[in-house]
């Protein structure tokens, strides 16, 4: 399974309904929060391109926000997503 890295920030809603909708569906991640370190919101734009709260990478694959997860999710294109890549080629 790939990894999950959501970056994010204290009482942040949206974070807040990304992990929850992660756990719904029994998917580990990793979360990382940028105010425990600054560097970390370096990484977040460098990874992701995005600004607001929060970022979700999966693999190498900069998924977005909370509203494109939960489109992901709905589209039944997530767990496609947490297939590591490469497998079958």
């Amino acid at each position: 399974m790939s990894e999950v890295a959501i970056y994010t920030k204290p009482h942040c809603p949206y974070c807040s309904h990304a992990k929850a909708l992660l756990e719904s569906r029994e998917i580990t991640y990793v979360e990382l929060d940028v105010t425990q370190d600054p560097d970390l919101l370096t990484e977040m734009v460098h990874r992701s391109g995005g600004r607001t709260f929060p970022q979700i990478v999966i693999g190498e694959r900069a998924v977005g926000g909370y509203d494109d997860l939960r489109a992901l999710d709905r589209q039944g294109r997530l767990a496609a997503l947490l297939e590591p890549q490469g497998a079958d080629s």
